[in-house]
């Protein structure tokens, strides 16, 4: 029996259903979606393969991936959202915890953490995880993980202060998120708890599982723009933003200044 239990903000954050059309509503999220498409198509280590989707929630990447015609399967903690992700044809569904994964060793040709790393506070739980994929790994395997980058909620306050919006979070409130990662503010309706890494901090967490990671911008820093909608939507305009993007993805100079990061590594043979 899994020994882990979900915060309860997480589990009630995720059960309202909220994050279902994060990354189709707005040009923030689809241009989220399309990197990580785009990202993971690339790394992935061939076709028809065996993935692990794990902290899946119901299914947004499964669904594609399946479609690629890989053969997928869904771990998440929250059962309501398995249920979801169970409907999605070439998807299996299963509830579980990324920190004590009910699969076997060596089952997967790729391990995929698309959201635990950043709803685990701890760092030892997050190396934990990342363990726990590369146990389910197989030699030669991809094991990604996603992260928040530690600088997203102080961008998201000011978006809001320029907005005129009030999540009744003060300037040093914003500062302190900045200085610690740790995001307590799921009362403000801003997400919910959440630890913001820097990306050293996440590449010495791969380190400790045993894994030598490259990273990846997703966004990078045009996911700032306040005119980005007009960019993702226009077919010509988003085909040079990801020219660049891919140009930029792995400068160590910017990765930083990406709301997501996508931290990557082959499973030694």
């Amino acid at each position: 029996m899994n020994e882990w239990e979900l915060e309860s903000e997480i589990a009630a954050y995720y059960e309202r259903g909220g994050e279902r059309e994060r990354l189709s509503r707005n040009a923030r999220g689809r241009l989220e979606f399309t990197r990580m498409q785009d990202l993971l198509r690339r790394l992935l280590p061939g076709e028809g393969l065996d993935v692990l989707d794990v902290g899946g929630a119901t299914g947004v990447h499964a669904s594609w991936l399946a479609s690629d015609g890989h053969k997928v399967t869904l771990v998440d903690p929250v059962p309501s959202q398995v249920a979801v992700a169970a409907q999605i044809p070439g998807v299996d569904a299963i509830v579980g915890d990324a920190r004590e994964l009910p699969c076997g060793d060596a089952s997967f040709d790729a391990v995929l953490l698309m959201g635990p790393l950043y709803h685990l506070t701890e760092r030892e739980q997050r190396v934990r995880a990342v363990a726990e994929a590369r146990r389910c790994a197989r030699p030669g395997g991809l094991v990604a993980a996603v992260t928040i980058n530690r600088a997203a909620a102080w961008n998201d306050w000011l978006l809001f202060m320029a907005h005129g919006i009030d999540r009744n979070i003060t300037a040093e409130d914003s500062l302190q998120v900045l200085r610690d990662g740790q995001l307590r503010f799921h009362d403000q309706e801003m997400f919910t708890t959440a630890h913001l890494s820097h990306p050293s901090e996440t590449a010495s967490e791969f380190a400790d599982a045993g894994l030598a990671p490259e990273q990846y911008a997703v966004q990078g820093f045009p996911g700032y723009l306040p005119d980005l909608e007009k960019l993702i939507d226009d077919e010509a305009a988003r085909a040079h933003l990801m020219d660049g993007l891919r140009l930029i993805e792995r400068e160590p100079s910017l990765i930083g200044a990406s709301n997501h990061l996508l931290t990557a590594a082959v499973v030694p043979e």
